[in-house]
């Protein structure tokens, strides 16, 4: 509680300092940009990405110290530069007993930290924006979850079904069907010998019962808007695991995620890669985009050793600085291009015992049985970068006051001022 004060009056004198300084929204990258250097990346794919990332910053508005977003789209973050937004209500499900779950309204979902931590928001994008039917998800305030999370030991994966309602979908006892088994046609939807971060998909079936029915309203009630999904951190795992729902349901969504965990086995990115097409690279049109930033260690979590690999439609944003320029982002070659990420993985002839593997599993297992706050990591894993590169893609993510971060505007108000 003493944190949460103590953040919440730094927030707070931010803020006001913020407004004082009379300074405007903060600029897009793309109208400050200069750089005619070359790249894989178009200028068109890099301003899609750049306003993702701003898209996905707000939704850490909601939550322990975030102060939230109301009707129309008003937030004390970026919300300002997105006027064609509307916010949409979520028809919550209340878990407050086992047995009964009554639909409440909201404007934003938040299944709180005993159902996996998993927050966000559902928008409109209204021409003359792009016709969007936005969801988004946001990652995880703690750094002591986001390595917990990293470390659950997976499960079996089971695909939804593309339809999973029967016919019946009324009222308590169709919330009360999805929190138990669901029987999948082997014709409909085949995952062979896949597994999943348990963690991960516990976070998506709580926030499945939160936000299917809206989805599905909205995708009926707007045929020509892009159901468009987008996440950071945690964020990025849950909306992966959500694209794939979407996707078998044919509402096609289209995905980019900032920062993304791995989230299984290799068979299951494997059937992520044939579900969005990823083979043929990145670009605006792309099903699925993944884009990650030098020395983030969570893209290369959890670890290859603990049986966990990653899916393609990578985008690498090779420089450690903000603001990236549109020659710092690279598109990836598969899923484990070594000119992006995947460098900071270890060479595979490289021995455990080289690296004090052996004993860092061990450290993580005495951990997962005892009080202690951090597991293990190898040394290759640089857990400190959760409190830089893995926040650093186009802004620095995950602070809801005017203008994200404060060093965002901070200096260019002393330089104002000087």
């Amino acid at each position: 509680m003493l944190f949460h004060l103590t953040v919440s009056l730094l927030l707070f004198s931010l803020t006001t300092a913020y407004a004082r300084s009379g300074r405007s929204q903060q600029e897009p990258l793309w109208l400050s940009q200069t750089s005619q250097a070359t790249s894989n990346v178009s200028i068109e794919l890099f301003n899609d990405l750049e306003e993702f990332s701003r898209i996905v910053d707000i939704a850490y508005c909601i939550g322990t110290a975030g102060l939230g977003i109301q009707k129309p789209f008003l937030c004390a973050s970026r919300c300002q530069d997105f006027e064609h937004f509307e916010l949409v209500k979520v028809s919550l499900v209340s878990t407050t007993t086992p047995y009964v779950h009554a639909r409440l309204t909201g404007q934003t979902w938040n299944t709180g930290p005993l159902l996996a931590d998993s927050c966000g928001y559902i928008a409109l994008s209204h021409p003359p924006s792009a016709c969007r039917i936005i969801v988004a998800f946001r990652g995880t305030y703690s750094v002591a979850n986001t390595i917990i999370d990293l470390s659950t030991i997976p499960q079996e994966y089971v695909p939804y079904p593309g339809d999973d309602s029967n016919g019946q979908r009324e009222g308590i006892f169709k919330s009360l069907r999805r929190l138990g088994p669901i029987s999948i046609s082997p014709q409909k939807s085949q995952c062979e010998n896949c597994t999943v971060h348990a963690g991960f998909m516990a976070s998506w079936r709580h926030t499945r019962l939160q936000i299917i029915d809206d989805i599905e309203r909205l995708v009926d009630q707007y045929p020509d808007y892009q159901l468009t999904l987008v996440g950071h951190s945690l964020g990025g795992a849950v909306a992966a695991l959500a694209s794939l729902d979407f996707q078998a349901k044919g509402w096609n969504p289209k995905v980019t995620t900032f920062g993304e965990p791995r989230i299984g086995n290799r068979a299951l990115m494997a059937y992520v890669d044939k579900a969005f097409d990823t083979s043929g690279g990145s670009n605006t049109s792309a099903k699925y985009r993944r884009v990650t930033h030098v020395d983030d260690p969570v893209p290369l979590l959890p670890l290859s050793e603990w049986g966990y690999s990653t899916h393609g439609g990578e985008i690498y944003i090779s420089k450690s600085a903000l603001p990236p320029v549109q020659e710092d982002l690279r598109l990836c070659e598969g899923y484990d291009d070594p000119r992006c990420i995947a460098s900071g993985e270890i060479s595979a002839d490289t021995s455990k015992s080289q690296l004090g593997l052996d004993r860092e599993i061990e450290g993580l297992r005495r951990w997962a049985l005892s009080d202690g706050e951090f597991p293990k990591v190898p040394a290759r894993v640089k857990i400190w970068q959760l409190f830089f590169a893995h926040r650093d893609y186009f802004w620095r993510l995950g602070l809801c006051i005017p203008g994200g971060d404060p060093r965002d505007w901070l200096w260019n108000h002393i330089a104002d001022a000087g």
